[in-house]
């Protein structure tokens, strides 16, 4: 099994470009089977979760075409079976987005129950409620869940999600731009990955009002054309790079970040005392920031708490965390999604930070502490991301270990740090 071997203690310099938003990928890409023409997809990252998302698409019947290094053509005309294969679903939670799409197909599909990060309890009622709102019969089985459309199309439908669930928006929307009527979905989430899938789907002849509300009127269409999408920067692996610039005492310019989408970011991450400069597109980090946690009013210890967008996100609360070893003060992380998500810190607590996990969703950090290398595990992508980013402030050598959960959501990242002056290497 890969792992990285990471000498830390070393400042880092340069430009790096951002990657593509994973998470709006994978719902474009399970999108691209509604077409009857071919979708272009710019500025998709290669990372382990859009692989087997096009193995998948690839395994239907989709003719797939490279064109360059990001960009990808997806001819969906020609795809001659609804099979998808159990293995490669239980290795990403976007398999469930092909729901909507093969339901329009064929009428019928059965999905495998899908797979991603073991961070907790990932309900999927909310996918099937919002479908089933559409007209679909669900069948819940123990390892499967079976779909029919008795009335061979969706109906269109007053919608209340019972969550502000991303992939659920995504699915309902998926079936709500084919149905017959006016579908409403309240309660949507509206995060920048939801509204790459509604832009990708209005350029099909998909016709979507409230496009970054959480409230979307969907008037179905009787068929979705081809088009051309480019998706915009990654804000997880953007915020991740600035969290990494600034405990490393780093000067770092992030190109093409997508600025726009991360203000509730850069919020947060100032109470860090972790400020950045945004130039256009680009974010910069300057050097040497002295990180310092801002107390509440009267001196009260503050929180950094999830939320739905434009909340902090829920993936973040890991880097986060190690921002927060690396800054005079005391914070409470509370991570409200996940009951798992924080267990990754006994690792940074053997590194040498001063956590207190409260209980399974609060971790309260007092910093600054004096990290040293060790040799640890990723537990999930984004606990991953945080283990690299400690390793590297860390004083000595670290060892990590399961990486490919780390490349399942950051593309070649030992590559691309190294070219800014990470001591890292990959050893397999």
């Amino acid at each position: 099994m890969a792992s990285f071997l990471i000498e830390g203690g070393y400042p880092l310099s340069g430009t790096i470009r951002a990657s593509g938003n994973k998470n709006a990928a994978l719902p474009v890409l399970a999108g691209c089977l509604m077409a009857d023409n071919p979708v272009t997809v710019c500025n998709i990252p290669r990372i382990g979760d859009v692989n087997t998302m096009i193995n998948l698409l690839v395994s239907l019947g989709v003719h797939m075409t490279w064109n360059g290094s990001h960009d990808v053509t997806l001819d969906s005309t020609a795809i001659d079976s609804m099979s998808l294969d159990r293995d490669l679903c239980s290795r990403v939670r976007g398999s469930i987005l092909f729901a909507a799409p093969l339901l329009y197909r064929f009428g019928q599909v059965e999905i495998p129950l899908p797979g991603g990060d073991r961070i907790g309890r990932r309900r999927i009622d909310t996918h099937l409620l919002a479908l089933e709102a559409l007209g679909a019969r669900v069948d819940v089985g123990i390892k499967s869940v079976s779909f029919s459309l008795p009335g061979k199309r969706f109906v269109g439908a007053d919608i209340m999600l019972d969550e502000a669930s991303v992939t659920a928006t995504e699915n309902t929307v998926l079936a709500a731009v084919i149905a017959d009527g006016k579908t409403v979905i309240r309660n949507a989430a509206c995060e920048p990955h939801v509204q790459d899938l509604c832009r990708m789907l209005i350029g099909m002849g998909a016709d979507i009002e409230g496009v970054g509300t959480n409230e979307l009127r969907v008037h179905g269409v009787q068929r979705l054309g081809g088009t051309k999408i480019t998706l915009g920067a990654d804000y997880l692996e953007v915020a991740s790079l600035i969290i990494l610039a600034a405990v490393t005492g780093s000067k770092i310019r992030i190109e093409q970040a997508s600025p726009g989408d991360m203000r509730m970011i850069f919020f947060h991450l100032k109470r860090l005392g972790i400020c950045v400069e945004v130039d256009g597109e680009d974010v910069v980090v300057p050097r040497q920031q002295r990180l310092c946690i801002q107390a509440d009013s009267r001196g009260a210890i503050p929180h950094l708490d999830d939320a739905p967008w434009p909340g902090f996100p829920a993936d973040l609360t890991s880097v986060a965390t190690v921002a927060a070893t690396q800054a005079d003060g005391c914070i409470l992380i509370h991570e409200k999604m996940f009951e798992s998500r924080m267990f990754f810190v006994d690792q940074l607590i053997d590194m040498g930070a001063r956590i207190v996990l409260c209980d399974p969703h609060r971790a309260v950090v007092i910093g600054p502490n004096h990290l040293h290398g060790g040799r640890m595990s990723s537990p999930d992508i984004r606990a991953g991301m945080a283990l690299l980013i400690a390793s590297l402030c860390a004083e000595g050598k670290s060892t990590i270990g399961n990486i490919q959960q780390i490349d399942r959501g950051y593309e070649q990242i030992d590559q691309r740090l190294r070219a800014l002056g990470a001591k890292i290497t990959r050893q397999d």
